[in-house]
């Protein structure tokens, strides 16, 4: 990947070839934002808004296909970029990552009406298996607005998945920068990712309250979920770089990940809200600084 790097950062011509190629490609149009974020970060909006318009190009092809995931996710982590590049934390980016997932799904909303209509009804179809009683026991109108919540939830996790591909692409390319012009950098921003224990309380409630607030709101449940699910991530990476867990963890939280993400998910957020409060590397480095200096 650094020698992809390396060529992206030899002049604009290769910058412009690698987005358009992948942004045209199915399924590679993550790497096509991946480029432009590094060349953003790295020579600011002047510098790269030639190399941005031309990938903006196949994005505006494949919009008028009836698929607005590429200039959605392209011009997303270019917003998320411009934010890190003026040195916002990351924690304020996840937070930034919230709206533009209110964004996505109100895009996705208006443009996939249809197919998550669709979708909402085949799974409410398994509701009368899945709360079996209960849901005899409710009155049209509840059950109206049970129908119209879990379409809000659906269209919300669509969105939060383009949200979590544009912090990804955010992500690749910040690493792609530090390992070309700041070695380690990307590794010591992301392991300090951490929010303070109101905001983090905030998005722990808006997940769990969102559907209960109404239709309208219930798309934040997975969208507020995704800054606690990667600040969860940065936990055990902090961890591990202060020996406090061994190496094998991050293997096996990647792994578990890929194959019961519907296990840990929910526990990573979990675990970023207890950090929140309880600052878990904050202590360790203070335990490590606070014995005698004798030994």
């Amino acid at each position: 990947m650094r020698a992809l790097a390396d060529f992206v950062m030899r002049g604009r011509k290769q910058a412009t070839l690698v987005v358009v190629a992948s942004a045209a490609l199915p399924m590679l149009f993550w790497l096509s934002a991946a480029v432009s974020s590094l060349v953003l970060l790295r020579r600011g909006l002047s510098d790269s808004l030639g190399v941005v318009a031309w990938a903006l190009l196949p994005g505006a092809v494949w919009w008028y296909l009836g698929d607005p995931r590429v200039p959605m996710v392209l011009l997303g982590t270019l917003a998320l970029a411009l934010a890190l590049r003026s040195e916002l934390p990351w924690r304020q980016v996840m937070l930034y990552s919230v709206g533009l997932g209110v964004v996505y799904a109100l895009v996705l909303g208006a443009v996939f009406d249809e197919p998550i209509a669709s979708l909402s009804g085949e799974v409410q179809k398994l509701l009368p298996q899945a709360l079996p009683g209960v849901w005899e026991q409710m009155s049209g109108d509840e059950q109206a607005r049970l129908e119209a919540v879990l379409t809000g939830v659906i269209t919300g996790l669509l969105a939060a998945l383009l949200q979590m591909l544009t912090l990804v692409s955010l992500m690749l390319g910040r690493y792609w920068q530090g390992v070309l012009y700041n070695p380690g950098g990307f590794g010591r921003e992301f392991r300090e990712l951490r929010f303070p224990p109101l905001l983090g309380l905030t998005l722990l409630a808006a997940t769990l309250l969102g559907p209960n607030l109404g239709a309208g709101t219930a798309m934040l449940t997975p969208l507020c979920s995704v800054p606690l699910m990667f600040a969860g991530l940065a936990l055990v990476h902090g961890l591990v770089a202060q020996g406090r867990l061994g190496r094998f963890w991050l293997i096996g939280m990647y792994v578990t990940l890929v194959l019961f993400v519907q296990l840990l998910y929910p526990l990573l957020a979990f675990l970023a809200v207890v950090d929140s409060l309880l600052d878990f590397r904050g202590r360790a480095s203070r335990n490590r600084g606070s014995g005698p200096e004798n030994g």
